[in-house]
């Protein structure tokens, strides 16, 4: 459930939740609460999305299980939060090939076997993923913020679109936190790093977006560097998010 009033303050996912619900994950709610306290989001109430790229080049961090334990991460993270621990979870390749709600209790695998039943994994394109994100978040009704992982490993096919929908959807309370995959000399990230940087106010009315590089082996990156660098520009944006009137 998405918190649907933006001074709401309902506890986020307790410690005995997560004892009871996913005792496997608590090691990295803890960690993840770490990083929440160090940017002195205590008190924030918002959605977290998660986006995962399904390109044919992404088929060994399927494999692997970096996918799954990226999940499992974002989870951990969004259980600080929001309270009900569950993130809406979007898969794209050329299309949106599906979406699902990922649970705390219900999260074991769950990754890897969708995956499984999605069939083909075709290109690139962020545009649908981020229009699928844009609907559901309208469609909730809320007026709380919400942080939006959406990884990936290379540069869209359709690049003016990517843009075009970023730049449109800086007017409502969505931060992109984009995360890169892959090889960091890859020139795919160009348009990511061109994204992050994007003109405020000629292009977009705030800084909407983040964007940082977890190399070639993102899960071998420790938990707590990874929640700090999902973490470092949420706050900046909350300010000027609130400062723009597009939040209350």
């Amino acid at each position: 459930m998405i918190p649907t009033n933006g001074t709401e303050r309902a506890a986020a996912v307790s410690l005995a939740k997560m004892q009871e619900r996913a005792p496997d994950l608590v090691s990295l709610y803890k960690t993840a609460g770490s990083s929440v306290r160090r940017y002195g989001l205590e008190q924030v109430r918002a959605a977290v999305y998660l986006v995962l790229d399904r390109s044919g080049s992404m088929r060994p961090y399927y494999r692997d299980g970096t996918m799954q334990h990226l999940a499992e991460q974002v989870l951990s993270l969004s259980a600080h939060l929001d309270d009900d621990g569950t993130v809406p979870v979007v898969f794209f390749s050329t299309d949106v090939d599906g979406s699902t709600d990922l649970t705390l209790g219900g999260h074991r695998g769950r990754i890897d076997k969708l995956h499984e039943n999605l069939g083909h994994m075709g290109r690139t394109n962020y545009h649908w993923a981020m229009d699928e994100v844009i609907d559901h978040y309208l469609e909730s009704g809320s007026r709380c913020p919400a942080l939006v992982v959406f990884q990936t490993d290379g540069g869209p096919s359709s690049r003016f679109a990517a843009e075009r929908y970023l730049c449109k959807a800086a007017h409502l309370p969505l931060f992109w936190q984009f995360v890169g995959f892959g090889d960091p000399d890859d020139n795919e990230f160009a348009f990511l790093r061109k994204l992050d940087a994007l003109a405020v106010p000629a292009r977009r009315i705030v800084d909407n977006a983040g964007f940082f590089h977890a190399g070639r082996a993102p899960g071998l990156i420790p938990d707590h560097d990874l929640f700090d660098r999902l973490l470092q520009e949420f706050p900046d944006w909350l300010a000027a998010a609130r400062t723009g009137g597009i939040l209350g």
